[in-house]
């Protein structure tokens, strides 16, 4: 590159899962990361105004980012999400974001979007990044190879924090903010959180529904502040989770449908971790409807307190304060009286 050019990521999505590993890659190889402001009413509006009518609002609110970006890079980094194992796929909407986004409104800067479709590393990984230096005009191959594994190092300390009972958006304030003020994040490991004398509580959803603070009502920090230990499927290692596909009579289609069902199966099966399943899901998102009907079958079954907590563009924060109280309470009265 003759310069350094700055490509845009949308803090949405993706960004919660695979955010260090874009990061370290892009700017190893010598290019500036953008991202995109921190979700506001301004930036929903805009994705509410630019995308199809029957998008659920995390789609919606990716728009809104992708747009915030415009102006303020060379490029979008937007890559076609197929799939993170060979074996299942994420939501049909993944693969078609650089399209919607690319054709949404004028002046969007040229998209990045090569196709996510990873059977194993590094074959697999290695290929997709090797293509996305490419978009960039980034061609030397030992750059790419030592951009790579670095990337993956990062990812690697990521997914660690995240078992840490870290959550995602402070596992990266600490990769790479580590001296900002008042960076001290909560830890809750898994195997603590059914010790503790407080009442447990498993988040489950997808990580940029749960996570983003904007949309979901800041519902994890709600539950922190009732004095609730919080676990969230990312807090269980995937060796254990994908033991729980054999028990699923039909294991869905989807990336993360399948971690959020196995999880809550693990949860409901080692019954002394958690006193009660909360379900944060996606108005129309037709994926989530299923896990949402499963997880609350199942926890039926196993005579476990379930909340589901449906989110969209109109979603408040009393009302969701004002069913999180409800739901801890009746926890907290049913420890009383056991």
């Amino acid at each position: 590159m003759n310069r350094r050019v700055k490509v845009g990521i949308p803090r949405a999505l993706s960004y919660y899962t695979f955010f260090p590993l874009w990061k370290v890659f892009l700017e190893q190889l010598g290019a500036e990361v953008v991202l995109s402001r921190l979700t506001n009413r301004e930036i929903l509006e805009a994705g509410i105004k630019e995308t199809v009518n029957d998008a659920c609002i995390p789609i919606k609110v990716f728009h809104g980012h992708a747009f915030d970006l415009i102006g303020r890079v060379d490029y979008l980094f937007i890559p076609r999400m197929v799939s993170a194992d060979g074996v299942v796929t994420f939501c049909p909407k993944f693969l078609g974001l650089p399209d919607m986004v690319r054709f949404s409104q004028d002046h969007v800067p040229p998209v990045i979007d090569t196709r996510f479709n990873i059977h194993r590393w590094p074959g697999g990984m290695i290929r997709f990044l090797w293509s996305v230096a490419g978009g960039i005009g980034v061609r030397n191959p030992f750059l790419i190879i030592k951009a790579a594994v670095r990337a993956r190092a990062v990812q690697k300390k990521f997914q660690a924090l995240l078992l840490e009972g870290i959550k995602p958006t402070d596992a990266l304030e600490q990769l790479f903010n580590p001296r900002k003020k008042g960076n001290n994040p909560i830890k809750m490991p898994l195997q603590q959180a059914g010790s503790a004398k407080t009442i447990s509580i498993a988040l489950l959803g997808y990580p940029y529904a749960v996570f983003d603070p904007y949309i979901s009502a800041g519902v994890h920090e709600k539950l922190v502040k009732l004095g609730v230990n919080v676990v969230t499927f990312e807090m269980i290692p995937l060796k254990i989770m994908k033991r729980y596909s054999q028990v699923m009579p039909q294991n869905f289609f989807w990336y993360y449908s399948n971690q959020v069902c196995w999880a809550g199966l693990y949860l409901l099966d080692k019954k002394d971790i958690v006193d009660g399943i909360i379900h944060v899901t996606a108005f129309g998102c037709g994926p989530d409807s299923m896990v949402d009907k499963t997880l609350e079958l199942e926890s039926k079954a196993a005579g476990l307190p379930f909340l589901s907590l449906t989110i969209d563009e109109h979603t408040g924060e009393g009302g969701v304060q004002t069913r999180l109280e409800a739901f801890v309470d009746m926890l907290r009265a049913k420890s009383r009286a056991s």
